[in-house]
């Protein structure tokens, strides 16, 4: 088993709406992910998966519980503010939504190279603005957009963008909050690749969120499964995939569409009522590296 980059234990976080109301986002989470690892989560809309990479990238402060990475505990400010710089270089985040996570005064170029700039570190290609060009033709475009604003672009090349400022810090971790979600399905393929080949040939570790399970097959290593904020499953993709044990999982799979109409109509329907959801269960290993949340009604 290789080295754990990151490990996310109990992890908690509340949203307060009023004095009274208050929305539990993630309850209890835990889960590990090894060096040179792709891990998706996956989940309905609100169902926390979000809340979760937010917190492991300290946007937001959990409630509970504590997220080590690379042995340090950053939830602990003042291990935090020992290990800064290696926190803000090394870990990346990819946000969901490009237009407001770019500076709409800058030019792609200045957005690319800011990292970098603001971190004083040294561009492998001679200069910053080179050290964009390469990173911008590394997502799929060419020079001729450095010098483009974020509101001259489409959507999926503002995302190109964001990704490439990430990769532009060769970080170990990279946080992807859906970020294909935006793009057309022939760039969408552009970027997974870009992922899988980031992955194998630099060894960058991913937290991959994302909606789409077919994606998500072609290229996790492992998956975990989330539910009203709860982690309800988690297992390598082929295993999951092929054998998923949690009710909601199974519905979850269920739902993904078969391009064969024969097939599709001859598919198992797996429902599964929210009502029924025990929030106590306990995650419980049921094979190897196999883990699915146990209570009274699984």
């Amino acid at each position: 088993m290789s080295e754990i980059l990151l490990d996310v234990k109990g992890l908690t976080h509340y949203f307060r709406l009023s004095k009274t109301a208050v929305i539990k986002a993630v309850d209890d989470v835990s889960f590990q992910i090894h060096k040179g690892e792709i891990f998706g989560l996956v989940g309905e809309s609100g169902s926390g998966k979000s809340t979760v990479a937010r917190c492991v990238m300290n946007v937001h402060k959990p409630a509970s519980g504590s997220i080590y990475y690379q042995g340090i505990d950053t939830c602990d400010p003042a291990q935090f503010r020992k290990n800064r710089k290696l926190l803000q270089t090394s870990r990346q985040f990819i946000f969901q939504d490009s237009t407001s996570s770019l500076n709409q005064r800058m030019r792609v170029a200045d957005i690319i190279a800011e990292p970098m700039a603001i971190h004083h570190v040294k561009p492998q290609r001679g200069s910053l603005r080179e050290e964009a060009a390469f990173q911008l033709h590394y997502v799929g475009l060419d020079s001729s957009y450095l010098d483009k604003y974020p509101s001259e672009l489409s959507g999926g090349m503002r995302q190109r963008v964001t990704i490439a400022r990430a990769l532009s810090m060769e970080p170990e971790l990279l946080v992807a909050d859906e970020p294909i979600a935006s793009l057309d399905v022939s760039i969408q393929a552009q970027i997974i690749n870009l992922f899988a080949h980031c992955n194998r040939e630099h060894g960058c570790s991913i937290l991959f969120i994302a909606h789409d399970l077919a994606v998500v097959k072609y290229l996790c290593h492992r998956v975990g499964v989330m539910f009203q904020g709860k982690l309800v499953e988690v297992a390598t993709t082929k295993e999951l995939f092929e054998n998923p044990l949690h009710p909601y999982t199974k519905s979850l799979l269920a739902a993904i569409p078969i391009p064969n109409p024969r097939l599709e109509r001859a598919r198992v329907w797996h429902p599964f009522d929210p009502g029924l959801f025990d929030r106590n269960g306990k995650m419980v290993e049921v094979s190897q590296g196999h883990f699915v949340l146990k209570g009274e009604t699984v």
